[in-house]
């Protein structure tokens, strides 16, 4: 008598395969992101760019809706992470030096 085996779910194969596109990338590392007092601390002292500032000097449209924003260390470098909408409605994550 032949079995068949069990089919995986699709909440499982979905994560295998988010799991091996994510160590493909080498995304799986640990980043070390600033709480916002932090960051208000780092822009204060000038060791980081303002937000504006970065954006202005990254030519990224003025009219683009700031979704979010992290400042995280990436390889010993600050960078700013920011989800934005642009005009055209769609969504982007831009990845921009932050010093």
């Amino acid at each position: 008598m032949k079995t068949k085996a069990p089919k995986p779910s699709a909440a499982a194969a979905i994560a295998l395969a988010l799991a091996l596109a994510l160590a493909g990338t080498g995304t799986t590392q640990a980043q070390s992101c600033l709480g916002r007092q932090e960051i208000q601390e780092a822009v204060t002292s000038g060791q980081i760019m303002s937000l504006d500032a970065v954006l202005a000097s990254a030519g990224v449209d003025p009219s683009a809706e700031i979704l979010n924003v992290q400042v995280c260390d990436q390889g010993g470098q600050l960078v700013y992470i920011i989800g934005v909408l642009t005009a055209d409605g769609q969504a982007q994550n831009l990845v921009l030096n932050a010093q």
